[in-house]
């Protein structure tokens, strides 16, 4: 510092690996308040370092901002190449940090056809180094910066629940990051695509549906297709996590690898089979109701969505109001309940 003229808090360590916890130890080392600017650990070694003490492995207190990415956190007899534990002020967790798309374990056959027995570390090595790349990523594509959203667990975040920006709860991936000291570790999680550049849209959608056949849980298959005002997204299967039941609000993520922009319409399609034809047949001959009413099915009442990236809130309802019924094999049109209401009020 002295024979150069430069400040400690100017400086940047970014470590991968083992790496990550040898920058920590550096940072350690220099005690008072003219500390290591920041320190960045892309996907830090767990084994011997899970469960230590944060002097014995990278910690909040090595720099004055440390940040971490968490690729490849999934265990194998207790231990994982990456570690899971928060170590930093800000640690992301793309796609949960567990693996990561495009490493699949099926690449491993592969992998080991081409390169031996050393195509297993070619698997593994993908997963981790995948940090590597995504920090990279954010410095090549300064236009397409990840953002990644607090969240307890990735589970809840599945549920599209996580997304809010309100308080410092969102941050951007990478390089550019919004350095806050806070007291506690913050996970943060988000997903990404296989390669770059790996930013996606992330939207939380909630669905408001009524199933009719009392007592009866059923476990559909849906797709939606999404109109934006720069671009279209069609047939994304939706993955609830339970069946459908009563009248309750479901709450589940989607994400997109392009920006459609501003959502203007949403088409959504009861994925119907023989079997799903053949359920409704014996539910009309079992549930009696007097000739001419319809029979029972799901009634889909809004669709709220709210998209991560702009924090724009929007709440969609049935382009026909008096045809708000879906049956198997059937698709219903949504469009913005303000749209809605202002062409009835025309009539």
């Amino acid at each position: 510092q002295e024979s150069i003229q430069f400040s400690r808090s100017n400086a940047h360590l970014i470590g991968y690996s083992l790496g990550a916890h040898v920058s920590g130890f550096a940072g350690s080392y220099i005690s008072g308040t003219n500390k290591i600017g920041r320190i960045t650990g892309l996907d830090p070694a767990g084994p011997l370092f899970e469960g230590m003490s944060p002097t014995d492995r990278l910690s909040p207190d090595d720099a004055n901002f440390v940040d971490a990415i968490h690729t490849f956190t999934k265990q194998h007899m207790g231990l994982s190449v990456g570690i899971k534990q928060p170590v930093a002020h800000f640690d992301f967790y793309p796609n949960g940090g567990t693996f990561q798309p495009g490493c699949h374990i099926m690449h491993m056959y592969n992998h080991i056809a081409q390169y031996g027995i050393t195509g297993i570390t070619q698997t593994v090595k993908c997963a981790h180094e995948r940090s590597v790349h995504l920090f990279i990523d954010s410095l090549l594509h300064n236009d397409k910066q990840s953002t990644a959203y607090w969240c307890n667990d990735i589970n809840t975040f599945n549920k599209g629940m996580c997304l809010s920006c309100r308080k410092n709860r969102c941050n951007t991936l990478g390089y550019n990051i919004r350095e806050e000291r806070l007291p506690n570790s913050r996970r943060l999680f988000l997903k990404t695509r296989a390669h770059m550049p790996f930013k996606v849209y992330h939207y939380q959608f909630k669905i408001h549906f009524i199933n009719e056949i009392q007592g009866k849980q059923i476990d559909p298959t849906f797709t939606i297709s999404l109109t934006g005002t720069k671009d279209d997204a069609k047939n994304l299967p939706i993955a609830l996590v339970e069946g459908i039941n009563g009248n309750k609000t479901y709450s589940f993520l989607i994400t997109l690898d392009t920006d459609i922009g501003e959502l203007i319409m949403i088409k959504f399609k009861w994925e119907g089979t023989a079997v799903w034809e053949n359920i409704w047949g014996t539910v009309q001959t079992i549930i009696p109701w007097t000739k001419g009413t319809r029979r029972p099915g799901l009634i889909v009442k809004t669709i709220r969505v709210k998209a991560g990236e702009t924090q724009q809130k929007m709440t969609f309802c049935s382009q026909s109001i008096d045809n708000v019924h879906l049956y198997p094999a059937q698709e219903k049109t949504f469009v913005r309940c303000e749209d809605r209401f202002r062409r009835q009020n025309r009539k």
